[in-house]
């Protein structure tokens, strides 16, 4: 049962990263033309004064959190969090290239705070186990 659990959260997070690199490379804001009907305009999950970053920190956290799960029966939780920090910078700074997209500095932090806050959450937790 615990095998078949692992197997479903490592699909999902292959399948999350797949939707993350297609979201962000595509040309323009694809669940905006999804949702809208334009290509320009992001939705926002949340009513806050840093706009639609909220939902980068949001998808990474998600993704961060999956990643941990996923990789913590390998013991490579380490090189999952590295990965995602990676990824997390390079995917926003390709905006700076792909049309219709825009490098936005929060979008940058939040999907690095995303990943840095698990990991020293999880950090913390292993520490105070030990």
């Amino acid at each position: 049962m615990k095998n078949n659990i692992l197997k479903f959260i490592k699909y999902v997070y292959y399948l999350s990263l797949i939707t993350l690199f297609t979201l962000y490379l595509f040309p323009g804001s694809l669940i905006g033309y999804l949702l809208y009907g334009n290509l320009s305009e992001q939705p926002n999950l949340i009513d806050n004064p840093i706009g639609t970053s909220i939902n980068h920190l949001f998808y990474f956290v998600y993704l961060s959190v999956l990643g941990l799960i996923y990789r913590s029966q390998n013991q490579k939780i380490t090189n999952s969090f590295q990965f995602l920090f990676f990824i997390s910078i390079l995917l926003e700074l390709l905006h700076f290239f792909i049309p219709n997209r825009a490098f936005e500095f929060y979008d940058l932090l939040a999907n690095s705070v995303g990943v840095v806050f698990v990991y020293l959450f999880i950090n913390f937790f292993i520490n105070k186990k030990e």
